[in-house]
């Protein structure tokens, strides 16, 4: 039976009439795993050397046990972000004459074949030969090595059951950054140190095999969890589960003000709640908040005479942040009803300004959002201010004008991660002037006169982009009404 499904599998791929784009993606996609495998591997050769030189110590098995802690923080919001899901094959095997139980099973077998489930057997099995086995020989390198993976892979199972049950609210995000932050800011901060609490199980495992067999009954209980949830749930209207209708459906008062465009900009940000590729842009949004901190807390960006001139690219980054992913693919989102607002009175012109509307609100949010890095130094909020004021008034429009540029159809369902739809060279391209042209306007000023003259200089030119914004704002309308039959027709061919 599970052949069948596979040659169900293979068929339904060769029948797509985008076999040969898929084809091509999966060979640059296999590349691009290929390679960040490799570079896993090269890491997991090196590993020991890398200890001895980052901590100054010859006992890398202990320090390692004592940090392991980290990396499966470290995985678990890797998995949160892109572990991929097999809800949506379901509506492809439910009407078939097929136990569910077999449906579930290859759906979740299938998905735990990915590059995730590689990285703790590529990064650790070198180190486990290198330096366990020498000294507590092949057995103890074995079981080491095995509740390692056995680690790795019940969070494998576990991810499946959260990310579904849930992903769609903010119950899942919080915990994720609950997890992270609680694991890290408590040895940042000194209250404790979790690497310390789970070292004395990976100790033991050297020397027995109770903590493998404990962590394979845990491997066995995440894919039970997950198996019975698919199971019990294992009709398209159950997973699929309903928004929070309440938060869905909530508009941003502010918009309503505005018109059709403030109609329009409500109906985005709906928009972006229900679907899980701007969602996942939002919730990366959030995540990106706290870029600072690698930043404003490390000695070597201080200064005696200032602040470090890449603060202005953090100011930058930090106050545009969802502008500057969302605002990338402007059009993309849209594909799917663009000729809507072709037929609709003034539709694009409220589109455009819709988003302009949309993009305004939330980075004003970040800016907000972004106050309390005033702890490390009022020139941080100053830095913020005026990066935030450059944004409203001249990168917002870099951003929308430049992702005009031959936009390409998106399918909003997909995730974002490794989801190269919608991206074209125009989107990698405009990184470069958004973020080089707040120095064009600092640097001049900041090198005849001071740094502060240099926010001084970005903030003022962004107040003149401001007011100037109708006026700026009516370029990307008329590129988008002169070239509308090109991007509709663009629209309508086949992901």
């Amino acid at each position: 039976m599970m052949l069948q499904l596979i040659k169900l599998e293979l068929t339904k791929t060769m029948r797509s009439t985008s076999f040969a784009k898929s084809v091509l993606v999966a060979v640059f996609l296999g590349f691009l795993a290929v390679l960040l495998l490799s570079y896993l591997l090269i890491l997991g050769l090196v590993l020991k050397e890398v200890i001895e030189e980052v901590f100054k110590t010859t006992d890398t098995l202990s320090v390692l046990n004592s940090y392991l802690i980290y990396f499966f923080l470290f995985e678990f919001m890797v998995r949160y972000f892109t572990q991929k899901l097999p809800v949506i094959e379901l509506e492809r095997f439910l009407h078939l004459p097929i136990k569910k139980s077999r449906i579930i099973n290859f759906l979740l077998g299938r998905s735990f074949v990915s590059p995730l489930s590689l990285i703790a057997l590529l990064l650790f099995t070198p180190f486990a030969f290198r330096v366990i086995a020498p000294e507590y020989g092949s057995q103890g390198a074995w079981t080491w090595l095995f509740s390692i993976l056995l680690a790795s892979w019940s969070l494998h199972w576990f991810m499946l059951w959260f990310k579904q049950k849930f992903e769609d609210s903010f119950i899942g995000l919080i915990v994720s950054f609950a997890v992270i932050l609680l694991g890290v800011g408590s040895s940042y901060y000194g209250w404790f140190n979790l690497g310390e609490l789970i070292k004395p199980f990976f100790d033991y495992s050297l020397t027995s095999i109770i903590p493998v067999a404990c962590l394979l009954g845990l491997c066995i209980g995440m894919y039970w969890l997950a198996y019975s949830f698919y199971t019990k749930n294992a009709y398209l209207e159950d997973l699929s589960k309903e928004e929070e209708v309440r938060f869905v459906n909530s508009n941003f008062g502010i918009f309503d003000r505005f018109g059709l465009a403030g109609e329009l900009a409500n109906l985005e940000w709906k928009l972006i709640i229900r679907h899980k590729k701007s969602r996942t842009y939002l919730m990366l949004a959030g995540f990106f908040l706290l870029y600072g901190l690698i930043f404003y807390t490390n000695p070597l960006y201080k200064s005696d005479d200032g602040f470090s001139h890449m603060f202005v690219f953090v100011g930058t980054f930090i106050t545009s942040i969802f502008m500057l992913q969302y605002g990338q693919l402007f059009l993309s989102w849209n594909s799917a009803n663009f000729d809507f607002f072709l037929n609709k009175r003034g539709g694009v012109e409220a589109l455009v300004k819709g988003k302009y509307l949309l993009f305004v609100v939330t980075s004003a949010f970040c800016f907000l959002a972004s106050v309390p890095y005033v702890y490390f130094g009022w020139e941080i909020l100053l830095i913020h201010l005026a990066t935030f004021l450059f944004n409203m008034g001249v990168v917002i429009h870099l951003v929308i004008y430049l992702s005009l540029w031959k936009p390409k159809p998106m399918d909003l369902n997909k995730g974002a991660m490794f989801n190269y739809e919608g991206v074209g060279i125009a989107q990698f391209l405009m990184m470069l002037p958004i973020f080089l042209g707040p120095y064009a306007v600092y640097f001049p000023f900041a090198l005849l006169i001071n740094q502060y003259a240099g926010l001084l200089a970005l903030g003022i030119t962004g107040v003149i982009g401001i007011i100037a914004g109708p006026y700026l704002s009516s370029f990307p309308v008329n590129k988008v009404l002169k070239n509308r039959y090109e991007i509709s027709s663009a629209f309508r061919q086949e992901l």
